[in-house]
This record gives structure tokens, sequence and C-alpha cells, in this order.
């Protein structure tokens, strides 16, 4: 992407910020009846709906804004030592609705003994919300996604397996990039532009790691993260 492309989408986005600001606001204030009562119920249900529609846009503007940022490499990171377990907490704890609403269970092995890694804090948390909640979304409802880590003393590797249908090994290399998603975009399941392995895969070059997939069809897709031991 070169230079004008990337202030263009960063001025679009945030110029979009400003009006949907006011767009969730303003619903939250309907939703909540705060000067009383809407009348028709229909009303509160609708106001509900357009609060929930500008969260899913302000997302996607943020993530195009982030993109940007990134392949413009004016995003900085600052490395440290940062330990693996609350960094997964995080994540998790941001994404509790997603689990609850698609009833998946997270199962992380070593509890307790997990690795530090040497990473931008923010960063290392921005990979793992975007890989968790990819392996969430394409988890069959009451699946399980499952993270494991191991660390040979210089390099820490995060493993994220899901149980959903899985992709061509063929595919792998186009979900990198922005836009795309593993399935056509008429029949796709999951929501979204397909702009959270990018920023994931982005964000773990600029702090030093990379990311990896691996998938066949009907085998689920893992996502593994290798950054410098802590």
């Amino acid at each position: 992407m070169d230079e004008r492309k990337r202030s263009f989408l960063r001025m679009v986005s945030h110029e979009l910020r400003t009006p949907l600001n006011s767009i969730l606001g303003f619903s939250e204030i309907l939703t909540a009846e705060l000067y009383g009562p809407l009348g028709a119920s229909q009303y509160k249900e609708y106001a509900a709906i357009i609060h929930g529609s500008g969260q899913k846009l302000l997302k996607l503007v943020n993530q195009v804004l982030e993109i940007a940022r990134l392949e413009g490499r004016t995003i900085e990171f600052d490395a440290d030592l940062e330990p693996l377990e609350p960094a997964l907490d995080d994540a998790l704890t941001a994404l509790k609705p997603d689990l609850a609403a698609r009833r998946v269970r997270v199962e992380v092995a070593g509890r307790g003994g997990l690795p530090a890694v040497t990473a931008d804090g923010r960063g290392l948390r921005s990979v793992l919300t975007h890989l968790l909640h990819n392996a969430i979304v394409f988890s069959p409802e009451g699946g399980c996604v499952r993270v494991s880590v191991a660390a040979d003393g210089t390099n820490v590797d995060i493993q994220i397996r899901d149980e959903g249908d899985g992709v061509d090994p063929a595919e792998l290399q186009r979900l990198m990039a922005p836009f795309e998603q593993g399935e056509n975009a008429l029949t796709r399941k999951a929501e979204g532009a397909g702009l959270g392995l990018p920023i994931a895969d982005m964000t773990c070059a600029a702090m030093g790691g990379r990311l990896r997939l691996a998938s066949a069809p009907g085998e689920g897709l893992i996502a593994q993260v290798r950054l410098p031991a802590g």
C-alpha cells in the first residue's frame, strides 16, 4: 500500500469516528430511555440495533486505521519483558461476549507456569485478541479453542488451535492479506473484513516475531506465534 492510500485511509478513518461517536452515544441514550419512555417497544429495539451496528462499524474503522498505521510504520512498539499469562487473561476478558455468544470454551495448557516474552504489552494483547477472536468465530458452537505454549530459551511459541472446518493450505497466504477471508464472500459465515489475521501478522513482525498458519479441510486452523523469550 503506497503512502497516498495510507493517508487516505487514515483521513477517512478519523473523519468517520466523529459521527460514529454521536450515533453510538445517542442510540445508547435511547436504548436506556434516559429521558423517559420511548413509547412503542419497537423504538427501543431499533435503537439497540443502531447501537450494535455502530459498534461493528467503529470496530472496522479502528481496524482499517490500525492497518494503515502498521503498513506506514507509524506505530511505535516498546519491547519489554511481558508475562504471557496476564496478557492471555486480558485478551480472554475482552472476548467474553464472543465466547458466551458461541458457547465456546478456551483451554490454556500449562496455566500457572507460562513463560514471559519480549514484546510490547499492547501489541502482544492485540495479537492474542485477534487470533483468539478468529479462532472463536470459526469454531463450531459449543466448541473448544486450545492454547499451548512452548519455550526453548531463545523463543516462545504460542499455538492457538480451533475446531473449525479448516481451510485449504493453498488459501493460507491469502488469509494474511487485508480484507480477505477463507470463504467466498457470498457464503462465508463470519462477519468482518478479514483484518484480524493481517493485523496480528504485521504486529508480530514489528515486535521481532512472526506468525505462521497451518490448516487442512476438516482439521481446523492453527495459528502459531513466535516471539523472543523474555
